[in-house]
């Protein structure tokens, strides 16, 4: 048998054995080929399933966290698209409720849609479809936005499930949807002032939603505040019949727990609606009860009297020439309703003098004066969780004359916040305790600082009732509730001095008296006289009634009834007032505890 020679290929191989008669048998190669190209195959499908798993966990990812920045929403039937998302889904900021647990304020999911315009296909076509399902868009600017040069541009606001659901239905190219959260009021204008409002990012820009941005944003337990809902919704209703009534440009009102210094309303008035941003514009979004600084007037007789007794310059039995006006340099100090004799101590408070409350003030002295302001908060900044803070406005030097007219509070310009503290302190023993508006529990209490003693504060309690009962607050009296206070009528001070016609009126109360639990402060801005008030505009026709309604509505609410209460009748004999049976009775004896 020859052999093949030296210019055979492999490729000839086969030709060349069958042509000698050799048996051929090729099993080995041909297995080892079908084994490759099965191994080839195993792979390639391997490849392509992992493709499809890792598409598949990504559109997992997408529909359950949102992946990323921009993320889009699996579409359910409008029907059950709410429904299916728990409680808090998404949501990144917390609840927050009053201090019984009612909710003031919370965050709803919400989706909006976006366009990347790099994808939209037809901006025209786009355009006509999404209009035709949200009628409220304007094509034009659709238009504009989908064909922008950037990648990402906001095409609606949040939508209805109805409205998601037709839009993806629509299967736009570029067009996706953007999950969000929207802060929502339910009680709308009611707390405005004290809640504030976030903007569109979610971020708190005012109130309370300002003032605890960072504690929201960890979304935890619920932020409590110290409102009582249904106190604020009592004094809103109140100060605004008021502000209506005498034609006021605007109001405010307090109700603090006077030993926790819990504030428990807080009413400024214009106010605006949390849910509508744009109404916070203008006056409405100033704070009058914290960031406002007024004169407050004869309310501060309060503190006039109280350092005098606590110093001991002068006791109850002390009396003071105002049988006619001081002259002071240039200045004359006199009295609005003049009695004209000499008068004691608890009689300037009556009947409001500012003659007596002048020369009281000397007496302590402006040292002495300056000290015990300071002690009752009046001269700092005063610190509550809210962010607009108003800082009183005192003498740059501080010589007699602004002794005498601080004295009957001109000269000094204070908030109704800090007014409101002051007076807590000067009821409740004589301690001041830094004002609060979210929950305080018994162990949290500050020990606060003692401003007078707890007899001087017993008198003062003695002097408020009597203003009530015999002076100028007469129409803040509530029976059954033992109510004292006191008057303020500032005249406000405009271009070229104070204005006689532009009043500044309010009223500042505690009750009950022989155990102060609230103080009550009401204010309105320049309130005009009435019929009914025989053409008066002063605290007593105009704020000092507003505290009695809110007095005697909100007294049943925080639970509250009516006790024993000592009063005159018309023959001069002595009444008690009583409640039996859910019913006011009287009967002629006195109980003196």
């Amino acid at each position: 048998m020859s052999m093949p020679s030296a210019t055979t290929t492999p490729d000839n191989w086969q030709s060349v054995f069958a042509a000698a008669g050799a048996p051929v048998r090729f099993d080995g190669a041909r297995k080892r080929a079908l084994e490759t190209g099965r191994n080839r195959l195993v792979i390639t499908g391997l490849v392509f399933a992992l493709a499809f798993v890792g598409i598949g966990g990504r559109l997992i990812a997408l529909t359950v966290d949102g992946g990323g920045k921009i993320d889009r929403v699996v579409i359910v039937q409008p029907e059950t698209a709410l429904a299916s998302l728990p409680r808090g889904a998404g949501i990144q900021r917390a609840d927050i409720v009053d201090r019984n647990g009612i909710l003031l304020a919370s965050s709803l999911p919400t989706v909006r849609v976006f366009a990347d315009p790099k994808d939209v296909l037809d901006p025209a076509e786009a355009a006509d479809r999404l209009v035709a399902i949200l009628p409220e868009l304007d094509r034009d600017t659709l238009m504009k936005r989908m064909t922008e040069s950037s990648r990402f541009v906001w095409l609606t606001g949040i939508l209805t499930p109805r409205q998601q659901y037709e839009v993806n239905r629509l299967g736009i190219p570029g067009i996706g949807f953007k999950r969000g959260e929207r802060r929502v009021y339910p009680h709308g204008r009611l707390a405005a002032h004290v809640l504030g409002l976030t903007d569109i990012d979610g971020t708190g820009i005012a109130g309370v939603e300002q003032r605890f941005e960072p504690l929201l944003r960890e979304a935890g337990e619920p932020l409590r505040l110290s409102l009582d809902i249904r106190v604020q919704a009592v004094v809103a209703e109140e100060l605004a019949v008021s502000m209506s009534e005498f034609g006021a440009l605007g109001g405010a009102a307090l109700i603090m727990d006077a030993n926790t210094a819990e504030i428990l309303a807080m009413v400024s008035l214009p106010d605006f609606d949390p849910n509508n941003p744009n109404s916070i514009a203008g006056d409405a979004g100033f704070n009058r009860a914290t960031k406002g600084v007024y004169e407050m007037g004869s309310t501060f007789k309060l503190f006039t009297a109280a350092m005098a007794l606590d110093s001991g310059s002068a006791d109850l039995t002390a009396r003071y020439d105002a049988t006619q006006p001081l002259q002071v340099a240039r200045f004359t100090i006199s009295d609005y309703h003049a009695e004209n004799r000499w008068l004691s101590l608890p009689e300037i408070l009556i009947h409001s003098s500012n003659i007596g409350a002048a020369q009281i003030a000397m007496d302590v002295g402006t040292d002495s004066q300056k000290s015990y302001l300071s002690a009752f908060g009046l001269l700092d900044t005063p610190t509550v969780e809210l962010p607009e803070i108003g800082r009183p406005l005192v003498p740059v030097t501080w010589r007699d004359i602004n002794t005498m007219t601080i004295g009957f509070g001109h000269g000094i310009a204070v908030s109704p916040l800090q007014m409101v503290s002051a007076v807590s302190a000067l009821v409740n023993g004589g301690t001041l305790r830094p004002a609060s508006i979210v929950t305080r529990e018994t162990g949290d209490l500050p020990e606060g600082d003692a401003v007078i003693s707890s007899e001087t504060s017993r008198k003062m309690r003695a002097l408020m009732r009597l203003v009530v009962e015999k002076g100028s607050g007469s129409k803040a009296d509530v029976p059954g509730y033992l109510v004292g206070g006191k008057t303020g009528t500032a005249e406000k001070h405009g271009v070229g001095g104070y204005q006689r016609r532009a009043l500044l009126s309010s009223f500042i109360a505690a009750f009950p008296m022989n155990k102060p639990r609230y103080v009550v402060f009401a204010m309105l801005d320049e309130p005009h006289g009435t019929d009914k008030t025989f053409g008066y505009a002063t605290a007593g026709w105009t704020a000092a009634p507003v505290v009695r309604r809110v007095v005697s509505r909100i007294a049943p609410l925080v639970g509250m009834p009516p006790q024993l209460m000592a009063g005159d009748r018309k023959d001069g004999g002595k009444r008690m007032v009583a409640v039996e049976g859910g019913q006011v009775v009287r009967a002629n004896h006195v109980v003196v505890e």
